[in-house]
């Protein structure tokens, strides 16, 4: 089987720490991944206020105020770094109104090869975070903000049924990184393909899902058998991607969720949509979004 292009080598994980701090700790958890992944850890500390009265009016008040809260916003990371042990991780501190522009193109010209932020809170679910998904060309690492207890097991979601050269690509690149992952957290890895069937369709009885998973089991079993997972890891259902792969995330006490994204844009990616971006709204595991870019997928 061809591998991704990056190889699993001493490099650096982007963290994204925001001003407002969700549920979930991007920096701990950040740090915490780099260590157990060899990797070099380095955050991004993003602010931006938009200055009404007299800082709007006075250039030199605005240039103050937004001085006087960068050096809050190192302050209270310098502290945090403190208290992890970890003063030796880089901080950087970033002014900006477009986060996800920044991020996206910082970290891949800079060498990054992971990218950690907390999902906003599923209730006020950002646009930055859909950009993100969107346009990041290095591994992301969303942090949930409900996560599981007690969750042991890294869950791969593929698409063995495409016969598109660059989601048959991107299949390699999510067993990669699920295996990469496992190992270095100690977990069990699983596998799940999920047969799109629309619900109406499930509902009406018109088709017979079982028949369906079963002889997708066969049909895929050659692939399967590369990939050499025990029979009980590997796990085929039929139903609405995101539904199914939130359902067995659970079931499995999964802490990571491990799948592509083809990141549609503009009009279309509007309209359709990413599974990952359906995800987010419910998931209880991490997801670990491999984006279908040509730096990563193999030649």
């Amino acid at each position: 089987m061809e591998t991704c292009r990056q190889e699993v080598t001493m490099d650096k994980v982007f963290i994204i720490s925001q001003k407002a701090e969700q549920q979930a700790d991007a920096i701990e958890t950040g740090i915490a991944l780099a260590r157990v992944l060899e990797k070099e850890a380095e955050v991004f500390a993003y602010s931006y206020e938009s200055f009404a009265g007299k800082e709007y009016y006075n250039p030199r008040l605005g240039a103050a105020a937004k001085v006087a809260l960068m050096n809050q916003r190192s302050e209270e990371i310098a502290a945090k770094l403190k208290a992890l042990k970890a003063e030796d991780v880089a901080v950087h501190s970033v002014w900006t109104k477009d986060l996800f522009e920044h991020a996206c193109h910082h970290s891949i010209r800079h060498g990054f090869d992971l990218m950690v932020k907390a999902v906003h809170h599923k209730t006020h679910y950002l646009p930055m975070d859909w950009q993100l998904i969107r346009h990041v060309r290095i591994p992301l690492m969303m942090l949930c903000d409900n996560p599981l207890q007690r969750a042991r097991s890294v869950l791969m979601a593929v698409d063995l049924g495409s016969d598109n050269p660059i989601k048959q690509k991107l299949n390699q690149c999510v067993i990669q990184q699920g295996r990469q992952l496992a190992e270095a957290m100690d977990c069990q890895l699983h596998l799940a393909y999920i047969i799109r069937v629309p619900k109406i369709l499930r509902d009406m009885d018109l088709i017979d899902t079982r028949t369906l998973v079963k002889d997708a089991y066969h049909r895929y079993q050659p692939q399967l058998d590369e990939i050499d997972l025990h029979q009980e890891h590997v796990h085929f259902l039929a139903g609405d991607p995101d539904l199914c792969l939130y359902e067995l995330s659970c079931r499995l006490k999964a802490a990571y969720l491990v799948m592509g994204a083809r990141q549609r844009k503009g009009l279309m990616g509007m309209v359709i949509g990413n599974t990952a971006e359906a995800m987010l709204t419910r998931i209880r595991s991490n997801v670990l979004i491999i984006p279908a870019d040509d730096q990563l997928l193999p030649a």
